[in-house]
């Protein structure tokens, strides 16, 4: 039928939403259309295993609102039996001469197995099932239901304004606040529907009484009047087919009503109906050992059942050893692993504590990568590190900041990023337990298995391969490092890269309080006299821009105590510090080689471009697009050529005109150095080996 109605165009959500109407139809058309015994029986059992599914359910059930439906579920099932009862009546009075098996055997097995088919009998089991359902468990949960629907609906403003109070203070959320609303919504619902549908399971008692008396006074008329039976006959089949009858259906909504009480005394969220009476009832030992202890004694008393007293005393004496036993057990868990610190009641204020500050470098490594950075498993990447910042300090002059490590989930496992200030400026990829194979340009060939990629740390060709194939890769031309190795040169690029970045005013006055210990007064005469901590850490940011180390910190701090009562420019008083530091930086770019080759500007163009900057200023934004789009291609070609001849990439120009071309080729060349005549030691030779705008 399903498969029908799914090629009809109905969804399987229709089919679910239709069950329900048709079954309200069903139990309806019971009342009204003649059932045959067999169809009785089915229906009879189907009575009871759905009572016992509901039980089950509500036992189960973590809070009454898990179990939201129970109002409809108890009108339905109480009018299944009351149908069920009408059915069975019809079947009873038109057939009940004919035998007790008149109705179905399920009848006739409550009439006759279940109270020895004796109808007296039957009538006090009858009797009692009535009163226990009636007079104990439908008024108690009847009670129970009303209570809580006023409880409930008093208790609502306030609820309302606990969350609206929750919401205004941050500690949840809107979805959250709507949510919580929703459920209070629905438990107060859900308590004024049980204090009504506790009414069905009371009126479906006193029918139950009602149709008794009907079927058993009809049944002996019928019997005796219409059939001609005798009266002894007549009451041994009409009384006992009524009586299983009324049995059939009392037992079931003897069930409901059990459910339903189960439902509304429910107090705690978090545990079903079994696990609390365990946890609760079996809780305390001593009242079980107390217990055995009473029951052995009247166990003991001449006259008692000894047996069954003294059984049950054991019995209990047992499960409290056991129970206490397992507290034991518990409290001794508990000591060997100490528990947190508990979390305040009371949230605290929010204090300046709370705002954590940006890291100024840091690493994010992704999980497969926290081996490389874990102290319990000696991290090799820790001491390379370490000795990178010590590298650092001894080349540039100053001692950078902490690395942060810390893992990043949201990172692929193999990744890793290096953060500047809270923002990413390089990420990479690095495979534990591999080695990267890194083709320097003499490379024979590639690797059996290795996986392509480039070095993250200067683009060059690369490749993973396994460590068996390190000694082959190293025979092959190529240069084999491991992940360690890889990460850390990256990190070390970068570090270098972004000194300038790096050198904060933490650092500069670190660096002149180091100075301070063995020059006080050059110290003391230049800040804050002369110049401002922060024009200082400009001019040193400035030199670190184009990869000038502070190595020389005296001739740079003497050169700014001599040029600054007259000027306070940095740009000013970074190119007096140039001048003093020209045979450095000369060393550093061309080592100790008595011929300098660079690269020079014709001179009408060098002259134009000076006439330019003395209008536009010494940031050069005087030229025009056009031109400096042109001069800057030029000048990059340049420097790859003087790098592809093993030279190093230097344009020599115009003490004027140093900075704007330096500023203009940061982005175009940034490995082409840009030195002023100026800088130039006397004793060194200059070659021009390429002319921009002329002849070379």
């Amino acid at each position: 039928m399903s498969a029908l109605a799914l090629r009809m165009g109905w969804s399987r959500d229709s089919l679910v939403g239709l069950a329900g109407p048709l079954l309200v139809v069903l139990i309806l058309g019971m009342m009204v259309l003649p059932l045959p015994p067999l169809l009785l029986d089915l229906l009879f059992t189907f009575n009871i295993a759905l009572a016992m599914i509901v039980l089950l359910v509500s036992m189960y059930a973590q809070r009454p609102l898990d179990f939201a439906v129970f109002p409809t579920v108890l009108l339905l099932t109480t009018l299944m039996r009351l149908s069920l009862n009408v059915a069975s009546t019809r079947v009873v009075l038109m057939n009940g001469h004919t035998g007790p098996d008149a109705a179905g055997k399920v009848i006739e097995a409550f009439g006759h197995f279940l109270v020895g088919g004796n109808f007296a009998v039957g009538l006090v089991v009858f009797t009692i099932l009535v009163v226990i359902n009636f007079v104990v468990i439908t008024k108690g949960a009847g009670r129970i239901a009303e209570v809580s629907a006023r409880f409930t609906l008093d208790a609502m403003p306030g609820k309302q304004m606990a969350i609206d109070a929750d919401l205004n203070a941050g500690l949840i959320g809107e979805d959250v606040a709507r949510q919580r609303r929703a459920e209070i919504a629905e438990e107060s619902e859900f308590y004024g529907a049980m204090d009504g549908a506790s009414k069905f399971v009371r009126g479906d008692a006193i029918a139950g009484i009602l149709i008794l008396l009907v079927n058993v006074v009809g049944g002996l008329a019928i019997g005796v009047l219409q059939h001609d039976l005798p009266f002894a006959q007549a009451a041994d089949n009409y009384v006992l087919l009524a009586i299983g009858d009324g049995l059939v259906a009392q037992v079931p909504a003897l069930v409901i009503s059990t459910a339903a009480g189960l439902v509304v005394s429910r107090v705690g969220k978090g545990e079903g109906t079994g696990q609390q009476l365990f946890s609760q009832v079996l809780r305390q030992p001593q009242a079980l050992a107390m217990a055995a202890g009473v029951l052995g004694v009247l166990g003991l008393v001449p006259g008692m059942p000894h047996f069954a007293f003294l059984l049950l005393a054991a019995v209990l004496a047992g499960l409290a050893h056991w129970v206490a036993q397992r507290r034991r057990h518990a409290a001794s868990a508990a000591a060997a692993v100490a528990p947190p610190a508990p979390a305040s009641a009371e949230n605290p204020e929010v204090t300046w504590d709370d705002l954590m500050p940006v890291d100024v470098l840091g690493l994010e490594v992704g999980y497969r990568l926290i081996p490389l950075v874990d102290k319990g498993q000696d991290g090799e990447l820790l001491r390379r590190i370490r000795a990178i910042r010590r590298k650092f300090a001894q080349d540039v002059g100053f001692l950078p900041p902490a690395v942060h490590i810390r893992d990043n989930l949201e990172l692929p496992p193999n990744a890793y990023r290096i953060t500047l200030k809270g923002v990413a400026i390089a990420e990479g990829e690095c495979r534990t337990g591999m080695f990267l194979a890194i083709d320097p340009g003499r490379a024979s060939g590639p690797i059996a298995g290795g996986v392509p990629t480039r070095d993250p740390a200067f683009g060059l060709p690369a490749q993973w391969i396994p460590a068996s194939e390190r000694e082959r890769a190293m025979a092959q031309g190529y240069t084999v490092v491991d992940a360690g190795t890889v990460v850390a040169t990256h990190l070390s690029t970068i570090v270098h890269q972004q000194a300038a970045q790096l050198l904060g005013r933490s650092e500069v006055q670190g660096l002149l309080d180091q100075v301070g210990k063995s020059m006080p007064r050059l110290v003391e005469e230049i800040t804050p006299k002369l110049l401002p901590l922060a024009t200082v850490q400009r001019v040193m940011q400035n030199l670190l821009d184009e990869r000038v180390p502070l190595r020389d910190l005296r001739t740079i701090l003497e050169t700014l105590a001599d040029h600054a009562p007259r000027t306070q420019d940095a740009n000013e008083l970074t190119a007096a510090v140039r001048g003093a530091l020209g045979r450095a930086i000369v060393q550093q770019l061309f080592g100790s080689a008595p011929e300098l080759d660079v690269i020079a500007i014709d001179p009408e163009l060098e002259r134009m471009l000076a006439q330019v900057v003395g209008v536009a200023g010494a940031d050069g934004g005087g030229l025009e697009p056009d031109l400096a789009e042109s001069l800057a291609r030029e000048l990059a070609s340049a420097a790859a050529q003087q790098e592809a001849a093993g030279q190093p990439a230097v344009l020599l120009t115009a003490d004027r005109l140093r900075l704007p071309l330096a500023r203009l080729m940061r982005r175009a060349a940034p490995n082409l150095a840009v030195l002023a005549h100026g800088e130039i030691p006397d004793a060194r030779t200059l070659r021009v080996g390429v002319t921009i705008g002329g002849k070379r």
